[in-house]
Formats: structure tokens, sequence, C-alpha cells
């Protein structure tokens, strides 16, 4: 009774805290710039780009200057680009379209499945020449020398780096906001926010002003912006993707961390995500083929980690929605959608929390470029006095690293090793679960601070290592995306990947921030 009770007090607590930050920056909404119809071939798949590129029905050079017009049209108000390289990017892709109009082998084009097709990265992703601050004032000036191994093989396969965009402090937390380049705002509510770290990305992206749009995720850092700017995403199954050269990351250290894309078509994610799985991208069964009436489904409605805000209402109708969908084209009753629950979504955020202490990184190092370790209890004062170099976020992590107690390592690990084994066994290779992607649509900016555990609904399958792809359904009354979590065991990426289709297909899928002419 007591903990009902507590639920009910969060839900008007959270009601509460929605009405103030709306006085403030409800106002702050503002429309997105019209889609113009020249631009309307951004609208397209990269795949379909890619394949109009290499039969010679769009050059390589108009599509990079359609994206630098649009990029230029909506960033003055999404405030997403850090740094760029249109000119370079253009002079790129005037080579692609010399070298395709002199001919190309068909071996080429298997090579490079992206040739000529524009792309952009989170600048904690190294783009060679381009700025690499992490979002730290310390790095403020760094540019990157080589670039990081996911924009490596991008470029390998053929893509055209344009851009890299706004990240928080060392990607580190659930608003794209530092003091370098200022706060990225949502393009379906421009007084929201576009969470993080991959906010930047997810905004641009979200706009209709790249085809391609590289991310990573350690805590829900590509599935976060993706549900808030009303996307398309996957987290693939950890271990298959190489972090070297993003967030200073050796590649060599073990992390549950990955390389992702958001995109507004999901059959896009499986072919990039192969790109940035190298050799390893057998090991996610990307093209196994699946018929998703063929499969098992269970759901979670909410969780009960007393941390977490509850569940609201939006987002218990959109549950219903995508389970009442798969009920009623399930082939038999043995096939239709079932409840599953665990205790140990009861801890999300401890498990999550206990696992980062596995991580390498040291986070008060790196906020100081690793030239020293910023200190909780200098920065905070130093904050409240306006002399801080970093954001309040920032030193509220440092406290959680530096004050507060840790996670119990045994009941941690053996609580992880609880879950992982139940839902794999629970799982298989044929069944996925559904779970909510937050207990509520975009947050206005800065409110997060007063929720900030509520990333655990994405962190928790970071900690699984499990697959999870982020799937847009619709918007609510107000105009902010709405979406679910389709997660699979190991290895069954393409499980995630084939619902997570059906469903926004189904549902609502993704809509445009903007007028689309017609």
């Amino acid at each position: 009774m007591l903990k009902r009770a507590f639920f009910i007090f969060r839900i008007y607590l959270d009601m509460f805290i929605d009405f103030v930050f709306g006085l403030i920056f409800e106002g702050e909404r503002k429309k997105l710039p019209e889609l113009d119809k020249r631009h309307s071939i951004l609208l397209e798949s990269a795949v379909s780009l890619a394949e109009k590129i290499r039969t010679k029905q769009l050059k390589s050079e108009e599509l990079v200057r359609t994206c630098i017009e649009r990029i230029q049209a909506v960033n003055p108000l999404i405030n997403a680009v850090t740094d760029e390289r249109f000119e370079a990017a253009l002079k790129d892709a005037k080579e692609v379209d010399s070298m395709i109009e002199k001919g190309l082998p068909d071996e080429y084009f298997k090579d490079k499945p992206f040739l000529g097709v524009p792309f952009t990265a989170k600048e904690s992703h190294a783009v060679s020449g381009l700025t690499h601050t992490l979002g730290i004032l310390s790095r403020r000036h760094m540019r990157a020398a080589d670039d990081a191994e996911c924009v490596r093989l991008m470029r390998a396969a053929g893509g055209i780096p344009i851009v890299v965009t706004n990240v928080p402090e060392i990607n580190k937390w659930m608003e794209t906001r530092n003091m370098v380049f200022g706060q990225t705002r949502n393009p379906h509510h421009t007084g929201r926010s576009t969470g993080g770290s991959s906010g930047g990305e997810a905004a641009l992206h979200a706009s209709i002003a790249v085809p391609i749009s590289i991310c990573s995720d350690i805590g829900g850092s590509t599935r976060m912006p993706a549900f808030y700017c009303g996307l398309y995403a996957l987290n693939p199954t950890a271990g298959h993707t190489s972090i070297k050269g993003s967030t200073l990351r050796s590649g060599l250290e073990p992390t549950m961390a990955s390389i992702g894309f958001v995109s507004r078509h999901c059959s896009d994610l499986a072919p990039l995500t192969k790109i940035v799985a190298g050799d390893k991208a057998a090991g996610l069964n990307l093209d196994r083929a699946v018929d998703v009436k063929k499969l098992r489904y269970f759901y979670v409605e909410t969780a009960r980690d007393l941390r977490v805000s509850p569940i609201c209402k939006d987002l218990r109708d959109t549950m219903t929605k995508a389970v009442t969908l798969l009920t009623e084209q399930a082939p038999s009753s043995d096939l239709a959608p079932k409840p599953f629950y665990h205790n140990g979504f009861n801890y999300m955020f401890a498990l999550w929390r206990y696992w980062m202490t596995r991580e390498t990184e040291v986070f008060g190092k790196m906020l100081t470029n690793n030239s020293g370790e910023a200190k909780f209890i200098v920065e905070l004062p130093k904050k409240l006095l306006g002399m801080s170099d970093f954001t309040l976020a920032a030193i509220l992590k440092l406290a959680d690293d530096q004050i507060l107690p840790p996670v119990n390592k045994e009941w941690a690990e053996q609580t992880t090793k609880e879950l992982r084994e139940e839902l794999i066994n629970l799982l298989g290779d044929d069944g996925v679960l559904l779970f909510p992607s937050a207990p509520a649509p975009a947050p206005y900016h800065y409110s997060p601070l007063l929720r900030p555990f509520n990333f655990a609904y994405w962190g928790i399958f970071n900690v699984l290592k499990f697959p999870a792809a982020q799937v847009p359904i619709g918007l609510t009354s107000d105009g902010l995306p709405l979406g679910i979590q389709v997660v699979a065991a190991p290895h069954c990426d393409a499980l995630c990947l084939a619902v997570a289709e059906h469903l926004g297909k189904s549902l609502g899928g993704v809509q445009a921030p903007c007028n689309i002419p017609q």
C-alpha cells in the first residue's frame, strides 16, 4: 500500500513539474520551416537514395547540396550542428558523380552500398578535421585528427560526412546541452528536450535534413532521442560494433555501449548497422527472414522502480494499442501477447549505475580532458557563484559518482544474471518483449533535472546487452511523439526490426514536425 501511495504521489508531482516548466517553456514553441518541394527527395530512405545515385537518377552533388540547404534552414531553430564540412562534402560528391559517369563495376557498388549518400555523426564520434569537444570547455578548440571507427566504416561504404552534431558533456545526460554549444531543441516542440546523448543527430534527422545519422548508446543514448523526436532506432546486441575513436575510447575495452542509428525509415537500420558492425555483422543475424505473425510476444506495461516516474496515460494507451493489434493478428491464442514481469525491473537504475562503474572511463577526469579530476564538492559552490565550467547535470553526475554510496556488487551481478537468464529462456530465438520507452513523451527543457532516473527504461537493456529497437507510434494530441521499445534476446536483432517496422506502419509510425507540400 505504501508503494502504491508513493506512485500516486509521483503522478501528481510529475503533473506539477510539467505545469511549472510549461509556464516557462511552452512559449518557446516555434514551428519548423516547411519542407521545400525542392527538398522532398530527403523524405526517401538512405537505401533508396543510394540506389538512385547508383543508377544515375540522382547526382550525389545534388543530394549533398539539398541537405546543406535544409540544414541551414532548420538549424537556427534546433541548434543541432556544431561543425560542418560543406565545401569538402560537395567536392567529395562531385568526385563520386564523376566516377559513376565514367562507369563503375557492380562489385564496386557492392563494397560501397551507400556511395554518394551524405551522413552526419554526433560530435563525440571523431570526424577528421571537425570539432571533437565532447561538449566540454577544456576541449573547445579540439579537432579530430582521425575518424572514429564507425565513421571510417561509413566512409568506406561510400558515405560522405557533412556535419557533426551536439551532445551533452561526455554523452552523460538526458538532454543535449553543454557549455560550448548550448542547448539543442526538439523539432516537434522547440520548448522540449531532444533527449541525449544523440540529441543533435535525432533533432537534425527528424527535421528531414539528413538521410543517415550515426549515434551511440550506453544508457538509451540512441533510443531516447529517437523516441523524443519520433524516429526509429536500433541499439544492436552489445559487443558487435567498435567504439574506437568515440568519446576517446580505444575500442579495446569491454563495454555495454553500441553504435547505432536513428532513422525515419526502419528499413535503413539493418543495412546501416551491418556497415558499422563490420566483420562482426554476421553475429547480429540481420538478414534473417522474420514472419511477425509467428513470433511469441510478451509485454511489460510499467516497471515498479521507485526512482522512476509512473507511466503516463498516453504511453499506457500506446502499449495497449500495440498489444491489441498483435492479439487481433495472432493466428492462435498461444501466440497472443502475454504479460511478463521480473523483480529485476524494480531496480533498473541501480543496476545500470552499478554496471557503469565497470566501464573504463572516469567521468570526473574526462570533464577536465584527463588533465585532473573535477570534484563535486568544488564544482557545486562554483556553479552557485556562476563560475563553473560545467552544467548542473554534469555536477549532479559527479555527486552520483563521488558522494553517493556504491551499489552492492554481489547483489547487482546476481540480479542482472537472473534477469538476463530468465529473459533469454523466455524469448528464445522467436520471442520479443514489448517494453515502455519512458514514463512520458519529450519533457520540457531542464525538467529532467527533477526526474533524473527516467532513462532507466532504456538503460536496463544496455545492462543486459540485449538488442532493442525504438518504434515511433504517432503523436499525442499536443503533437509529441509516442512509441515503445521492442526487445529480443542477444543476436536476434532482426526480430526487433521486423516487429518495429510492423508496429510503426500499423500504428502511426513517423510523423513530420513540419508541413510537407503535397
